[in-house]
C-alpha cells in the first residue's frame, strides 16, 4: 500500500509543477502585451500610500495616474468641523506637464516608487532607440531617446552629438510606474 501512495504523491507533485509552469508562461506572455497600455490599477510595488499632509515640496506624488514631483503644497484650514485640505502643484516627472490636486490632509495619496539608475551608452540606432549596458554587463535595449519636452529634445541632441564624437557616455535613467526615461548624461571619466 505504501508504494502505491508514494507513486500517487509523486504524480500529484508532478502535475502541480506542470500547472505552475503553464501559469508562468501565460503570465509572461500577458506581460509583453501590457507595455502599450497605461496601468490603471496601482501595482503593489509601483506606488505606496502616504498621508497627503506628510507629502512635502520636492517629494513625488501620483496625480491622475501620473508620477509627479511636488513644486508646492499649501494647506488650508476649512470650517469648524472640516478637514484641512492640501493643495498640490506638481509637474509630471516624464513630460514636465503641470498638474494640480486637492486632497484632504488625512487622506492617503499614492506616492510612486521612483528609481534612478546609471547605464553606459553602447549605441544609438537610426530609429532613436538606445542600447545601454548595466553594471552587471547585461544590455538594455528597450529605451528610446528622450523626447516630449524642450529639455529632453535637447538632451537627445546632446546624446547623439556626444555619441558621434565617440565619447564614453553614462546616462541616468529615471523609472517610475512602468515608465522609464533618460533624464541626464555625463561623460565617464
Amino acid at each position: 500500500g505504501v508504494r502505491e501512495q508514494r507513486s500517487q504523491k509523486g504524480k500529484s507533485i508532478a502535475s502541480s509543477a506542470k500547472t505552475q509552469g503553464a501559469r508562468e508562461t501565460r503570465a509572461s506572455m500577458a506581460d509583453e502585451g501590457v507595455q502599450e497600455f497605461e496601468n490603471v490599477e496601482s501595482g503593489a510595488s509601483l506606488t505606496y500610500p502616504a498621508a497627503a499632509g506628510s507629502i512635502r515640496k520636492g517629494a513625488h506624488i501620483v496625480i491622475k495616474g501620473r508620477p509627479c514631483k511636488v513644486l508646492e503644497m499649501t494647506t488650508s484650514k476649512t470650517g469648524k468641523h472640516g478637514h484641512a485640505k492640501c493643495h498640490f502643484t506638481a509637474t509630471d516627472i516624464f513630460t514636465g506637464k503641470k498638474c494640480e490636486m486637492l486632497e484632504s490632509s488625512t487622506h492617503n495619496c499614492d506616492v510612486p516608487n521612483v528609481h534612478r539608475a546609471e547605464y553606459t551608452l553602447l549605441d544609438i540606432d537610426d530609429d532613436g532607440f538606445v542600447s545601454l549596458m548595466e553594471e552587471s554587463g547585461d544590455t538594455k535595449d528597450d529605451l528610446s531617446l528622450p523626447s516630449g519636452t524642450d529639455d529632453s529634445n535637447k538632451l537627445a541632441e546632446d546624446l547623439k552629438a556626444a555619441f558621434d564624437d565617440g565619447k564614453d557616455i553614462i546616462v541616468t535613467v529615471l523609472s517610475a510606474m512602468n515608465e522609464e526615461m533618460i533624464i541626464a548624461m555625463r561623460e565617464s571619466k
